[in-house]
Formats: C-alpha cells, sequence, structure tokens
C-alpha cells in the first residue's frame, strides 16, 4: 500500500492547485449560474447539479485574483464539505497527482495576501509548484466577509 498522497488539480490564472481527491465529488464542465441578489462576491452563483441546487464560489475572487474577462467559462470542481456540497469555478482543469508525503512543505514566505491565507502547503513537482488548498477555509465564506 503506497503513502502518496492524492490530490485533484487545475488551473487558475499562473497557479496550479489541488485538493485532496477524498473531498471532490466530481468535476464538470460549465454550468449555468443563477445569480444571488446580496451575496457576498465571491458567490459566482447557483448551479443546478441534475436537481440539487449547489453554491457556486468564484475561486478568482477568493484568492483576490483578477476577473477571467476573456470569454472562458469557468469548469465545476463539485467538493464535499461538512456544510454541504460547493462547486469552486477553476480556469481549467489537470490531473489527479500523487505525490510522496515527505515532500510536503509549509506555505512559502514569497505567498501572500488572501491566498497565504487559503494554501495549506504546497509540493515541489518537477516541473511546477502544487499549491494545496486547505477546503474548509476556501469554503468560509462567514470568515471572509466578516460576518457573523
Amino acid at each position: 500500500m503506497t503513502d502518496e498522497r492524492r490530490y485533484c488539480t487545475f488551473h487558475l490564472a499562473d497557479l496550479y492547485l489541488g485538493i485532496e481527491v477524498t473531498s471532490v465529488q466530481e468535476v464538470i464542465r460549465h454550468q449555468e449560474t443563477t445569480p444571488v441578489p446580496l451575496a457576498p462576491s465571491v458567490v459566482g452563483g447557483l448551479i443546478n447539479l441534475r436537481g440539487r441546487i449547489v453554491t457556486a464560489i468564484d475561486l478568482r475572487e477568493r484568492l483576490a485574483l483578477p476577473s477571467r474577462g476573456d470569454g472562458r467559462l469557468p469548469m465545476n470542481v463539485v467538493v464535499r464539505t461538512d456544510d454541504g456540497t460547493i462547486s469552486l469555478l477553476v480556469d481549467a482543469i489537470g490531473d489527479v497527482v500523487e505525490v510522496p508525503p515527505e515532500t510536503f512543505e509549509v506555505v512559502p514566505e514569497m505567498l501572500g495576501g488572501v491566498a497565504r491565507e487559503l494554501i495549506a502547503g504546497t509540493y515541489k513537482l518537477p516541473d511546477r509548484l502544487l499549491l494545496v488548498l486547505d477546503i474548509d477555509k476556501v469554503v468560509d465564506l462567514v470568515a471572509h466577509t466578516g460576518e457573523r
């Protein structure tokens, strides 16, 4: 049995991000979203996932990155959390990668801003850096908006 960790990866701007595969329910193409009036700006809308209404979080907005703006439609990474199912809007889907746990490193000092709070750590891959998202912090919109 292998001790390697498995991550579902995706791209967001020039970032290569991953979430543990055990948290990922499915990956789907673009879905039409219904806007939610008065919702925090990170809420990209609601999607209909086979009859279930799921909140879609715009990861670009959540990580304080510039908007997509190039006409490309986002993809959905649907994750399971303690609070239910959430869709993360991302630029492009990657692969599932396996990494040895001993290659895990803490968040680099150079990573600042909101991203630093939402990244659990990194893995140095042969051709790039994999940033691992802390999914619980990403979907914690109460902390993000400052409301209680």
